[in-house]
Order: C-alpha cells, then structure tokens, then sequence
C-alpha cells in the first residue's frame, strides 16, 4: 500500500510512528512543514523535519518530544555568556550537529529535498520523508504589544511567548512563490491513501496546504484526518491560539468544516465529539488520546481501515456514522 501523510511536529510524528506499527509492508511518504523553520546563530533549523526524523529513528527525547535523547547544551551556556541572541530558543549540542551539516550542504547549493535525504540516511525513519517545498517559506505572526503591532517569526510567538498574546493574523511568507518539493505531487498522485495525523490544522497541514497544487492533488485522493481537537481542546500544544488566530472555533467538527469535504473524505473524532458531521464526509468515533506506542498504532490502523474502505466504496464518504 503507497500511503502519504502530511505532518507537523510532535503530534505528527507520534501518530506516524503508529502507522509504521500500523502498516509495517507500505511504502509511507511523509510531506513535512517547512514554514517552522528558522535561522539561528548561522544555522537552518527545521523543527518539524527533525521532530519526524529523530522520532522515527529513535534519537528524540520522549519526554518533551523534541529535540535529542540524552542532550545536553554546553554550546547554548556558552552563546548565553557571550549575550549572543536569541537566548529564548534552545538547541542542544547533539542536535547541533544536524543544523551545521544541513547548512553546509544549504549553502553548497543542494535543495532542501536533497539536503533532508541525506541526513535521513543516517537515521532511517522508515518513511520517505519530504518538505513541502525546497523554497524557503517563514509562518509569521502579526501582533500587538507595548512595541506596538508587528510581525514576529512564530517561532518567537510559539516558544518565547508561548502563544500568550493574541496573533491577529498568520502569514506565510514566500508562499506564494513556493513550488512543491521534488517527489511531492508524484507521491500524491500514486496514494492509495493520504492521511492527515493530529497535527496543528493551520501552522502545521495549513501550512502544507497553502503550497500551490498540493490541495488540488488530494482533493483528488482518498483523504482521512485524525482530529486535533477532543471536546473542544488541543491535543497537545496550543492550537486553540492558532484557530482562533483565523477566526475558527476550537472544536472537532469546525476543524473538519476548515478543511472541508472537497479534500477529506474520512474523519476520526473523539468518542465525546460523535455528534460531529458534514456532508460528503463519513465521520468515526473512537478513542484518540496517543497515551502510548499502541495507542498510536491502533488510531492509525482505524485511519487505514477507513480509508481503504472508502477508496473502495464508488459513493467516497457518506456521511456521519
């Protein structure tokens, strides 16, 4: 079975190793979220590209879901001492190494695409993972502070101020003349099914989304998602900020009605959102918390089973049941 997932950080990357357990003879393309990334300190980082890579290859620090096992940040101490900004955001000395090595091969002149095949190499994810786009592309957030309004790298509002002013606007910028990555499209095309995992619905999958010609592509797929949001709250992190940022209420049914039924086909919502619905859409409800690798695995497989239901049904999605 060819399966494509579209994945941001740690939800994403949880719910993908899930599908490994899930559907261990596939061959998994994952489209990951570029629009985190960010320079620091001379180097490119991609948080959620590395979230994915680290997690499926068994390098990630499970606890906080982020970053390396066994860190530690000599490298960030000594930076703090030389007053060297930003200080708010942290990189360990391990994961270090991963950004000196992706700029490098940057900076000699190889796409992101390439740049991210090579690093996986080493740590064999088991998925084929790709960016959403080899053009650089920043989520910025537009707020209003004591500086006055401005826009600021999400990053700065996601993990220095911890979402905790209000974004008036998110804006990816460069989007509109970015082009999918190499191999995007063509995984797309050859699915027999796509799935969207957990993952933030507008800094995460909208983001991917907002690339040109990839929202077309799998409004042509089967497509089933794994809602975000149970009983009207994030799953993890702070999606509720990022929704209502663009004036969507934090539940599972406005989630499904923001992607909309032209491009999902199937939807998993948790048992207390059963009463979820939306025409074109087959909904299901079943336990979604990842509480542990088999967890995981089990919302994955239910994803699966959905969608080669639906593929195989000539109606698509048929409603709520």
């Amino acid at each position: 079975m060819r399966i494509v997932s579209l994945a941001g950080g740690i939800g994403g990357a949880r719910f993908l190793r899930g599908l490994l357990t899930a559907a261990p003879d596939s061959e998994i393309t994952v489209i990951g979220n570029t629009g985190d990334d960010i320079s620091l300190y001379g180097l490119r980082v991609c948080p959620d590209l590395d979230t994915v890579m680290y997690t499926l290859g068994g390098g990630i620090d499970e606890e906080q879901g982020w970053g390396r096992r066994q860190e530690s940040h000599v490298v960030k101490e000594e930076l703090a001492a030389y007053g060297v900004e930003p200080q708010w955001f942290g990189l360990g000395d391990r994961d270090f190494a991963t950004h000196i090595v992706r700029t490098q091969m940057l900076d000699a002149g190889y796409p992101l695409s390439a740049v991210t095949e090579a690093l996986c190499r080493r740590w064999q994810p088991g998925v084929h993972l790709i960016p959403m786009s080899d053009d650089r592309t920043e989520t910025h957030v537009v707020i209003t502070d004591e500086r006055g309004r401005r826009a600021i790298h999400f990053q700065e509002w996601w993990v220095r101020l911890r979402a905790s002013v209000p974004a008036e606007q998110i804006i990816l910028v460069g989007a509109d003349q970015a082009s999918p990555a190499p191999g995007v499209l063509e995984a797309i095309a050859a699915a027999d099914a796509v799935i969207l995992p957990p993952s933030n619905p507008v800094v995460s999958i909208g983001t991917i989304l907002q690339i040109k010609g990839i929202r077309e592509a799998l409004e042509g797929k089967t497509v089933v998602g794994v809602s975000p949001i149970i009983g009207g709250a994030p799953v993890r992190g702070m999606a509720d900020a990022c929704l209502t940022a663009i004036g969507v209420r934090t539940t599972a049914q406005a989630v499904l009605e923001l992607y909309g039924s032209p491009l999902v086909n199937g939807w998993l919502v948790a048992e207390e959102d059963a009463g979820v619905a939306l025409a074109g859409v087959d909904v299901e409800a079943r336990p979604l918390i990842m509480h542990d690798a088999e967890a995981a695995a089990a919302i994955a497989r239910a994803a699966l089973d959905m969608a080669t239901r639906l593929a195989s049904s000539p109606a698509g999605g048929e409603g709520s049941r």
